[in-house]
């Protein structure tokens, strides 16, 4: 069994004192199990949309924090809308402690709504010791760190049976022309080149993100992401006029564009790695290694593997990342030890927890690779790692709920629309703007 690394930051605050005296001073790691427990007889409430294994796993973090601390944990799954069952709970009067918030808009509202506490010196140390500005940079709300990234994603992974594509005689491509060319030599070895999880519009959210970021280069994703650029702007219609050539060859989906409509994104994996294969490569984040191998059986590096996301228009292959930052409300009822919590989160040690449980992607460099499960998982790992401040977030997940997040309607609706449909780029570019104009206003 692997080793569980249990170096820690060190810093005499509360986390400190609810770890025991050696975390301070010494800066000897401390062992599993070891403190004071001085949070004895409180309760931390955490709310998140995690469920089933992912949801399992990260209570195995909140007990390695109970058994350090002393603090007893709950943890309230939300499902989707974040928003909505938070401010209910507020305004209920049970507000949780810590909240997983996983989108930055979100995150943004609730910095605007006054409900966040900002985080303490303990974990914005760690935050600038132990992870990449950017990560600071999209937890921070006019310059006051409020979310810590624990839980991160690699969305600019394209993953691929080896089989199909040794049968086909192609290698994993390094540019997105190469990744269709080989798309078709795959096709005629008599299987579908894609699988497109079109009934899903987040996932075509992130097709056009990987493309725009390369494309169009970051300070336009970035602007773009602001909406200080506006959706009509060429190089949005360029990258939609990309997308496009993916959506309309009915020789790269599996099923064509109505099938691709009809396949939600589990569906979308199993078409390549289920019992019955009916493509050879399906996009999405690292996430699709936890379906590959929880739900067929597949083992990852072996029967399942990845490419980076290629480069697209002799643009940079892009880093586009998910992730979920931790958040401590002001009215809930234990702030205090919700942000020890979080003091703990921002370590190594937290983070090695869920890593070697599998399905999960830390962006703490101070995390030792060796804490992940597989090659595979370890290379996506460094990857986001080293991408450095060259990451960027999932755009739609920086833009208001109405536009970026919500099913049947705004940009996921718009997408899928454009699936369905792809012969005007232009056409599509001024609906995704006047979505975004009325969502941004609002």
């Amino acid at each position: 069994m692997m080793r569980r690394r249990t170096t820690l930051l060190t810093g005499c605050t509360a986390l400190a004192l609810a770890l025991g005296a050696t975390a301070c001073g010494s800066g000897d790691p401390v062992a599993a199990g070891g403190g004071d427990k001085a949070l004895s007889g409180q309760t931390v409430t955490v709310a998140g949309v995690w469920s089933g294994s992912e949801q399992k796993n990260f209570q195995k973090v909140l007990d390695a924090f109970s058994e350090k601390t002393g603090a007893k944990t709950q943890f309230v799954s939300t499902g989707d809308n974040v928003s909505t069952v938070v401010g209910s709970k507020i305004e209920g009067g049970n507000a949780p402690d810590v909240v997983m918030v996983p989108q930055v808009g979100v995150l943004q509202q609730f910095a605007e709504n006054g409900w966040l506490q900002p985080l303490s010196g303990t974990t914005r140390s760690a935050v600038d010791a132990n992870y990449a500005p950017v990560w600071k940079t999209y937890g921070s709300v006019d310059g006051t760190l409020y979310g810590l990234y624990f839980k991160a994603a690699h969305k600019s992974t394209v993953w691929y049976s080896p089989e199909a594509l040794t049968q086909a005689g192609v290698k994993p491509p390094t540019t997105y022309d190469e990744m269709l060319q080989a798309g078709h030599t795959v096709s005629d070895s008599g299987l579908a080149a894609f699988s497109v999880a079109g009934q899903d519009g987040w996932t075509l959210t992130d097709w056009f993100e990987n493309i725009y970021l390369s494309q169009a280069g970051p300070e336009k994703y970035d602007a773009l992401a602001a909406h200080k650029l506006k959706w009509t702007d060429a190089s949005v219609v360029e990258a939609l006029t990309t997308l496009g050539k993916l959506f309309k060859d009915k020789q790269l989906l599996a099923g064509g564009q109505k099938e691709a409509l009809n396949t939600d994104f589990p569906g979308s994996v199993e078409k390549v790695f289920g019992p019955k294969p009916e493509a050879g490569m399906v996009y999405e984040g690292d996430f699709v290694a936890g379906v590959a191998k929880d739900q067929f059986g597949r083992v990852i590096g072996q029967d399942a593997n990845f490419f980076p996301f290629p480069a697209v228009g002799g643009g940079e292959a892009p880093v586009v990342s998910g992730g979920d930052a931790a958040v401590v409300l002001k009215d809930g009822k234990n702030a205090k030890a919700g942000m020890a919590l979080l003091e703990y989160l921002a370590t190594p040690e937290a983070a090695a927890v869920w890593a070697e449980a599998g399905g999960f992607l830390s962006p703490n460099k101070k995390l030792d690779l060796a804490s992940y499960g597989d090659d595979v998982t370890r290379a996506t790992a460094k990857s986001l790692v080293d991408a450095g401040d060259s990451v960027r977030f999932d755009m739609s997940d920086q833009a208001p709920a109405a536009f970026g997040g919500t099913k049947g309607a705004g940009e996921w609706k718009l997408l899928q629309d454009f699936l369905r449909d792809p012969s005007d780029p232009k056409a599509t570019a001024a609906e995704l703007e006047a979505a975004a104009a009325k969502a941004y206003k609002g």
